[in-house]
């Protein structure tokens, strides 16, 4: 497979999206993989897999949809991430995908849901899956919960605003030496893969702002999978 070191947008529904999101659709049109990692696709190799990365607006403004990964997961347990998981033969394609993983784990309604692009495609050397994130505009917003216990502890969405905040910012670092960006956010600390994207999309859309690097949260030495 021919994996993909740069974003899309499908042009045919931007007119759909509000204003707020069009930085977005601008950041993916470019965006390049070395942008947000410095693992790269091994060619013709990796499991395919797919994240929702849903946008949409709620009481607290524009928000994103995340999951809490259940405590008895043998990988990423307890973890904020986004819906997702791995391509299935019956599944169209990435969007198809990330979109039936979003709705087992959370019940999301799928028809309320617009794709409008995708990440580069990206590379989880640990696990060996190629991850594309999926852009989408929650057009319809719908009530979401953990629908898969056995998979997922909680459902959140969480503001923009929040992951902006220069107060919720900081830099996880691990004994081995891994160090990378971090958000705590609604009682979560998400990093890794997921924290990754948030980073490169507020970058790129030009919504970050200054916050302290020097702010770091730990990792216990059970909880180091670099996403």
């Amino acid at each position: 497979m021919n994996w993909s070191r740069i974003g899309s947008i499908r042009e045919d529904v931007v007119g759909s999206l509000p204003t707020w999101l069009l930085p977005v659709v601008d950041m993916a049109r470019t965006i390049d993989v070395a942008e947000i990692t410095r693992f790269l696709p091994p060619a013709g190799s990796g499991r395919h897999s797919a994240v929702l990365v849903l946008f949409g607006e709620g009481p607290g403004g524009p928000d994103l949809l995340l999951i809490e990964r259940a405590a008895v997961m043998r990988a990423h347990a307890g973890q904020p991430a986004f819906p997702g998981g791995a391509v299935d033969p019956g599944d169209i394609d990435a969007v198809d995908a990330a979109l039936r993983e979003a709705h087992e784990e959370t019940a999301l309604i799928r028809s309320g849901v617009v794709p409008f692009g995708q990440l580069p495609d990206l590379f989880l050397p640990v696990s060996d899956f190629v991850v594309t994130p999926v852009l989408a505009w929650w057009r319809e917003p719908c009530e979401v919960h953990a629908a898969t216990p056995i998979e997922v502890a909680s459902v959140h969405r969480v503001p923009i605003a929040e992951f902006i905040d220069p107060a919720n910012r900081c830099r996880v670092r691990h004994p081995s030496g891994y160090v990378g960006v971090g958000f705590e956010v609604r009682g979560l600390l998400v990093w890794g893969f997921t924290a990754g994207i948030i980073s490169a999309v507020l970058n790129s859309a030009g919504w970050a702002v200054a916050w302290d690097h020097e702010r770091f949260a730990e990792l216990a030495d059970s909880e180091l999978e670099i996403r």
